[in-house]
């Protein structure tokens, strides 16, 4: 599947996914600011928010990379990609259903947009524990 071995090194996958987990807290709760959080729900002037904050994930991603299997480094630009798009399609369903903090409806859309970005972030650790498997 997508090129991948059969067996992975478990060790080399856990390392990853622990590295991937702590990546997206820092760039999610620690690093992205309130410029960031109200700007890319914005309906207009949300590219810059928008932009900094996949390009905060996408050097997460490029320093986890270069750190693990530098050959991947190209999973940065997927990274910037995907957050982009995934951030971009939660605001809108957001700002289309006029939900808020206080509606249950919100915390879904959250929810569903983390798991989505954790799922990506698993992805990756699988490409990163191939790029370590034997022969």
């Amino acid at each position: 599947m997508f090129g991948l071995p059969l067996q992975l090194p478990t060790l080399w996958l856990c390392a990853a996914v622990i590295l991937f987990l702590i990546k997206h807290l820092i760039a999610d709760f620690f690093l992205q600011t309130q410029w960031m959080v109200v700007g890319k729900g914005k309906a207009s002037g949300w590219i810059g928010p928008l932009t900094a904050h996949s390009a905060i994930h996408a050097v997460g991603t490029l320093a986890i990379c270069l750190a693990l299997a530098p050959a991947l480094f190209w999973l940065a630009i997927i990274d910037f990609v995907v957050h982009f798009g995934l951030d971009r399609m939660k605001e809108l369903f957001v700002r289309r259903a006029s939900v808020t903090p206080r509606e249950p409806m919100f915390w879904r859309l959250l929810g569903i947009d983390q798991c989505l970005h954790g799922l990506t972030h698993f992805i990756f650790a699988l490409f990163i524990a191939a790029a370590h498997a034997p022969g």
